[in-house]
């Protein structure tokens, strides 16, 4: 049996999923968690037996925990995660990976300076037809995927009104980088990750008047981007829009087949024997919380096996880059190429 991973969460907002799936990993043992709200802290802690509480996050560093989870709002991303990698941590950061793609070049680089791994918590990968579409995928069902839309709208779903959600100094963005990063994210590695080079986006803020507080970020935003060789994507996003009901999709165009993933349903259009024939794969879908526990999961795998995570540092470097192009593309209503 290997030596158990230890391991720590910072924020427990989300981090309080986080700390759900490492408790229920037996080969993990949390030392340690930290969130500003001290109360919050100590009562979870005491809750689940963890034995170290703050509210500082380089307190629960320097423990020297194997892996960190990192659960902050977006603007604490790259300082938190850098500091928790120079102590020595792999690190599981959630999404987005940061505020621009500076500050994720920065992460990365930290993690290959310290030797360590950083995944970036995009637990649509682990949607169990995702998981599927991916292996059909990968045995050439689609063939050559060259085009594909994707997309997450909302009618009514604009998070956290008036506090950093709607900030741009602090959240990034709007629902590009909210929900955009998740959808743009999951169809790119279903095309193979393959490399951006320029987008054309466009983003509008007109149906969030009534929100107290400031709100200086997109209420919708779309993006055309195109990749390495002719493969093209179309994304959508909305935090509120007239629309019949909130609702995402993965649409894939191939050589050899299509596939459409609506919400959690699953279909392939190929040919068979000279037909068209659709194919509706059988599969029980996974809880949201299913999903980041088997992230966490594959981190646990790779930190203890020494593999690469599938949710690399890099990759996300390149999401980010693409936000980043659609929101100057958007600011100065032209195309805009990403290096």
């Amino acid at each position: 049996m290997k030596e158990k991973t230890t391991v720590g969460v910072i924020g427990l907002g989300l981090g309080q999923a986080h700390l759900a799936g490492y408790l229920k990993d037996e080969r993990t043992e949390v030392i340690g968690l930290a969130d500003l709200d001290a109360g919050l802290v100590e009562d979870t802690a005491l809750r689940h037996g963890v034995p170290h509480a703050f509210t500082d996050y380089r307190d629960l560093a320097a423990l020297g925990p194997d892996l960190v989870s990192v659960c902050l709002p977006n603007f604490l991303h790259a300082p938190v995660t850098i500091d928790v990698l120079d102590a020595g941590a792999h690190v599981l950061c959630e999404k987005p990976m940061a505020l621009n793609a500076g500050q994720a070049r920065d992460m990365a680089f930290a993690a290959r300076r310290n030797g360590r791994y950083l995944m970036i918590a995009l637990n649509n990968r682990f949607r169990a037809e995702t998981r599927i579409l991916k292996k059909l995928i990968e045995q050439e069902v689609l063939g050559e995927i060259y085009y594909a839309r994707t997309g997450w709208l909302r009618r009514s779903g604009i998070p956290g009104p008036g506090t950093w959600f709607t900030r741009k100094s602090q959240a990034g963005g709007g629902p590009l980088i909210d929900l955009g990063v998740h959808m743009i994210d999951l169809t790119r590695w279903l095309m193979g990750n393959p490399r951006p080079v320029s987008v054309v986006g466009a983003t509008y803020s007109r149906l969030s008047d009534s929100v107290e507080g400031v709100f200086d970020v997109e209420d919708l935003g779309a993006a055309f981007i195109r990749f390495e060789g002719d493969a093209t994507l179309v994304a959508e996003t909305s935090w509120a829009s007239h629309v019949p009901s909130e609702g995402s999709y993965v649409k894939l165009m191939g050589t050899r087949g299509g596939a459409e993933i609506t919400g959690n349903d699953l279909t392939v259009y190929t040919d068979l024997h000279g037909e068209q024939v659709n194919i509706t794969p059988a599969y029980a879908p996974r809880e949201w919380s299913e999903c980041v526990a088997a992230e966490i999961a594959h981190f646990v795998d790779c930190i203890q096996a020494g593999r690469t995570p599938m949710s690399t540092g890099e990759q996300g470097v390149e999401i980010m880059q693409i936000l980043d192009g659609i929101y100057e593309s958007a600011a100065g209503n032209r195309m805009v190429h990403i290096d």
